[in-house]
């Protein structure tokens, strides 16, 4: 069974709103009915302030539009606060504990007129124990984690736009599995995880999740105050791009190969430059030291919760457990590699315009036991480097296949642009589906 709807994209939603073709309470009532349509089988909210976003929505109706997201409804990964809602992590140990404020991202989201709908399901503490949402392709599948409700909202068609984080792959791993477009915003950036309830501090970084790519840098615009042409440029005539296979990390399974092959040949038909390199040599080191931090940093930053460890989950206790006997000889070593991992990549990154790999291994694995494997992510995430999960591909079971871009922190409208691009190279080569098939 699928709970997928090619539903109204950001832009389209926001097109209609600002120019009064539809209301924001028809914006607001629309999802809440979508929501309550697919939530019996997806399960992607762990609460719904129904009350509160409709009377949000009337008081934008009664006044001037706030800004470019006016009337949008948007999800919010329940490991961040909105002023007035639990934030409960996923975890017995947060059960009922209200935020007292939004967090700057939710309230920059407020002020250009976008109306949080409630609060999605994250994995426990953003780790790796699922919460009880399902993959709209195929309810029998994970949707990933840790931003598992946001991506399974937004793919359902319930909302245009969802709020997640990323410390491995919490982010780009959802998007892929679940068929829709993801950003992880670069360390350091302007959108900060302050009112986020963090995992590793020099990890945890500012997820989007929204149907298309040119939605992403909708988004990602508004919230940055971004200048220029509404309309994304025209991509380079001849990009050059570094592909990735990624198999130095993981097994790859046949499908995503072929997708990745698919997309580098139509970009090389399209006059881009594919760029070799010895990843080899890189990665492996990278996706090593970024789990070393990540167990250091976490172990440190959930030090109060692992007093009880028998409300913990056995993975979580085991990441704890992991980080509390790692030297710190060890921990800045791996954040040695980082800073010189870092400063090698950026140098690539002036010398090709994005790396295009697979998000993940494969499609989302059957079962709801576990949310997949995030190796695919970790060496980006180590270096903070900004991120495009970019959808269209599909296996030959008809789940979703999400490809990754990753570029540059200083050249985020050429990273859109790109992402924009491959997205739809890759939906114009879709096979024809008949009516019986899902949605994409």
């Amino acid at each position: 069974m699928s709970a997928v709807r090619h539903g109204p994209t950001l832009s389209a939603l926001a097109a209609g709103t600002a120019t009064g073709a539809l209301s924001a309470n028809d914006a607001v009532t629309g999802a809440l009915d979508r929501l309550d349509e697919t939530e019996p089988h997806i399960s992607a909210w762990v609460r719904v302030d129904r009350d509160g976003a409709l009377r949000a929505a009337g008081q934008l109706d009664s006044a001037p539009a706030k800004g470019p997201l006016h009337g949008i409804p948007f999800g919010v990964k329940d490991i961040i606060d909105v002023g007035g809602l639990p934030t409960e992590c996923g975890s017995p140990l947060r059960r009922g504990r209200t935020a007292a404020a939004d967090a700057p991202l939710v309230a920059r989201l407020r002020q250009l007129g976008a109306v949080p709908l409630g609060k999605t399901v994250t994995t426990e503490f953003a780790y790796f124990a699922p919460g009880p949402t399902r993959n709209p392709h195929d309810f029998a599948h994970t949707p990933g984690g840790s931003s598992s409700g946001s991506a399974a909202a937004v793919a359902a068609g319930v909302v245009p736009l969802a709020l997640g984080s990323q410390t491995a792959g919490s982010l780009t791993r959802p998007a892929a599995y679940c068929g829709v477009a993801g950003f992880v915003a670069p360390a350091g950036g302007s959108l900060d995880t302050t009112g986020f309830v963090g995992l590793s501090p020099s990890l945890d970084t500012v997820g989007l999740l929204t149907p298309t790519v040119a939605d992403l840098r909708l988004a990602h615009r508004a919230l940055t105050g971004g200048h220029g042409p509404a309309d994304p440029p025209e991509p380079p005539a001849r990009p050059r791009i570094a592909v990735w296979q990624g198999t130095e990390l993981a097994e790859v399974s046949a499908d995503m190969r072929t997708a990745l092959h698919r997309t580098a040949e139509q970009a090389a038909a399209r006059g881009a430059e594919l760029v070799d390199i010895d990843w080899a040599a890189r990665t492996p080191g990278l996706a090593e030291a970024h789990a070393t931090v990540m167990a250091y940093e976490a172990a440190r930053a959930l030090a109060d919760e692992a007093a009880t460890p028998d409300r913990l989950s056995a993975p979580l206790n085991q990441l704890l457990a992991d980080g509390r006997i790692i030297p710190e000889t060890a921990y800045r070593h791996a954040r040695s590699v980082a800073e010189r991992g870092r400063a090698e990549l950026l140098t690539l990154l002036t010398e090709v315009d994005a790396v295009l790999g697979p998000a993940a291994p494969g499609a989302a694995p059957r079962g709801l036991a576990a949310t997949g494997s995030p190796v695919l992510s970790r060496p980006w995430q180590l270096l903070g480097l900004p991120v495009v999960t970019v959808p269209g591909h599909r296996d030959g079971r008809c789940m979703p296949l999400g490809l990754q871009l990753v570029g540059h922190p200083d050249r985020l409208e050429e990273l859109f642009t790109l992402g924009h691009a491959v997205e739809q190279s890759a939906r114009d080569a879709a096979p024809a589906r008949s009516a019986g098939d899902p949605a994409p």
